[in-house]
């Protein structure tokens, strides 16, 4: 139990739990699904000041009849990006509360990326005393190497300060994306790890495998959330790794991996979303939409939300976290059934969803990052025919990993230029934190654009603009209102702003409601399908900001030109 709580407060629950006093609340013939003891059984749930304090019936101030119904834990999100649902935290944690979520563990490196320490205390100023609670790690690479330009750069040191500053918010050391650089022992790197010894630590290991595995996870790793195959997750789970089964907006890793967890190893996964689109939110619903997913791959109900409540809650040293039970925090909802998971009635903390507020008071907008250097003109994106084939990113759908594909060149008066014949896009990151005047180009197949331009702020995990379009013109217009707005997502089409979505927080998150960002972004997708011909691709703006993250194979674009993952060094456009 908390220190901050008062012996009082301790008092009245333990008399509660013995019966000398009424509890709060109770609720009466339920069926618990008990993580702990791995049954579903019959209680009668009594909470007293926040905690559930016993099964037995008693009297109680509020009685609620449960009439059979199946009363789940809340659900933890091990891992995820509050700023990727393009939400504040408080309009985060409002959206995922109907939907069962208790507690999320989230990595602020986004806005680390943009802001550095200033953008890791405003997501704890915003999150502060929420309903939902918003546990951190401490990023662990900003940047995320030095083939892009970010915003900050925080080493061992920030490491050390905050989570000594923060030690019951901020848990332990967020993904370390740079395998190559822990393998290899990067000294900064080990500085990081070893400033984080004895909390967790998070791991990135996409394709890792073999002896550079077996160094990586020595060096202090314990989880990993980027496994696409079974094999892949397999050889981590042998090595002791924590295995969470990735299931996203772009990253849906759940149908490849779900065959792996068995009744001997279950305690050993949990389901995270990573990142989510508010679409995907609002829509889907979030940690108890792959609850969903996993009973109907034939996952026992149980062991699904084992998956979603105490393996995580034991994984992250959350102690009286993710169960039902008496000293547990009195996070649970009723649901009407185990295969559609129809929740009925959320309760956080003991009180009831309706009872909660989740106004903002702690934080103010963070300073607008936008500083780009030079004036951006149509020549800033020419390139210049230097041969006849080029690299070409290849999109993978469903998928954040890309393919190095190359391909022969459309030149034009001596430039190769983006060909909507051939799904052939032109790609430009232009860094937007120090006024460089950094443009990087290239071409990426698989966005399906066939005229026009589109554009974002939200390009992991440096977070400079990225565009994609097949005219110059287009282009540098899309640049330019974002410039001018402070960030977000563009669509434009002969020279003119098709739709648009602020986000004025770090150019990554909107200040605005659920219902207003969802509102936006279905104009958004609406222009989309006007560039692309009527093509349906899913969530193009969320696969196009993965274009630019330099630490995911195989083919990427950054503010200082191409990256070869798996060769981990720069290459040239032309082959």
């Amino acid at each position: 139990m908390p220190e901050s709580e008062s012996l009082d407060t301790i008092r009245r629950r333990l008399a509660a739990g013995r019966g000398d006093e009424p509890a709060d609340l109770l609720l009466r013939n339920a069926r618990v699904l008990n993580v702990l003891s791995g049954e579903i059984h019959p209680a009668n749930v009594a909470v007293a000041e926040g905690v559930v304090v016993g099964f037995d019936g008693r009297e109680a101030h509020t009685v609620v009849e449960a009439d059979g119904r199946f009363l789940c834990p809340g659900l933890i999100d091990g891992h995820i990006h509050i700023e990727s649902t393009l939400l504040s935290p408080p309009v985060f944690a409002r959206a995922v509360a109907p939907h069962g979520t208790c507690a999320v563990v989230s990595d602020p490196h986004e806005i680390a990326n943009v802001l550095g320490l200033t953008g890791i205390e405003y997501m704890l100023a915003c999150s502060r005393d929420l309903p939902v609670t918003c546990y951190f790690m401490m990023p662990s690479c900003v940047p995320a190497t030095d083939m892009a330009t970010s915003g900050a750069r925080l080493g061992a040191a920030e490491v050390a300060a905050m989570l000594a500053r923060y030690p019951d918010r901020i848990l332990g050391l967020a993904e370390v994306m740079n395998y190559p650089g822990v393998v290899n022992g990067d000294e900064d790197m080990l500085r990081k790890l070893r400033a984080a010894r004895g909390r967790v630590i998070d791991g990135h290991a996409p394709g890792l495998t073999g002896r550079a595995l077996d160094a990586y996870v020595t060096a202090g790793p314990g989880s990993d959330h980027e496994c696409t195959e079974l094999d892949e997750a397999r050889e981590k789970l042998r090595r002791g790794l924590h295995i969470m089964i990735r299931q996203g907006s772009t990253e849906k890793n759940l149908d490849a991996l779900i065959a792996l967890v068995t009744p001997e190893n279950a305690g050993r996964f949990s389901l995270v979303s990573d990142d989510r689109d508010p679409v995907d939110l609002s829509r889907e619903g979030h940690l108890n939409a792959l609850v969903r997913m996993a009973v109907e791959r034939g996952v026992p109900p149980l062991r699904a939300v084992a998956m979603a409540s105490i393996n995580p809650a034991r994984y992250f040293g959350l102690r009286r976290r993710g169960a039902v039970a008496p000293g547990y925090r009195a996070d649970f909802m009723l649901i009407n059934d185990l295969e559609s998971f129809d929740i009925t009635d959320v309760y956080l903390a003991g009180r009831h969803l309706d009872e909660w507020e989740f106004a903002d008071r702690s934080c103010l907008t963070p300073p607008r990052a936008m500083r780009v250097g030079g004036e951006l003109a149509e020549a800033s994106l020419a390139v210049p025919a230097a041969t006849s084939r080029i690299r070409v990113i290849g999109m993978v759908p469903g998928q954040i990993v890309t393919e190095h594909l190359t391909w022969d060149a459309t030149v034009r008066d001596g430039l190769a230029v983006a060909d909507p014949s051939r799904d052939l896009a032109k790609l430009a990151v232009i860094e937007r934190h120090k006024a460089t005047g950094n443009v990087g180009l290239g071409f990426v197949s698989g966005l399906k654009l066939r005229r026009g331009a589109i554009a974002g702020t939200v390009a992991h995990d440096a977070h400079n603009i990225i565009m994609a379009g097949v005219n110059d013109a287009d282009m540098v217009l899309a640049a330019r209102t974002l410039m001018v707005s402070g960030g977000g997502f563009a669509v434009v089409a002969d020279g003119r702003v098709l739709a648009q979505v602020r986000l004025p927080v770090a150019g990554l998150m909107s200040d605005a409601p659920l219902e207003v960002v969802t509102r936006e972004l279905a104009g958004l997708t609406a222009a989309y399908r006007q560039v692309s011909g009527g093509v349906v691709l899913a969530h193009p703006f969320m696969a196009m900001s993965f274009l630019s993250l330099e630490v995911i194979p195989a083919l990427k674009l950054t503010d200082k030109g191409l990256f070869d993952v798996a060769a981990f060094s720069p290459v040239s456009l032309f082959v």
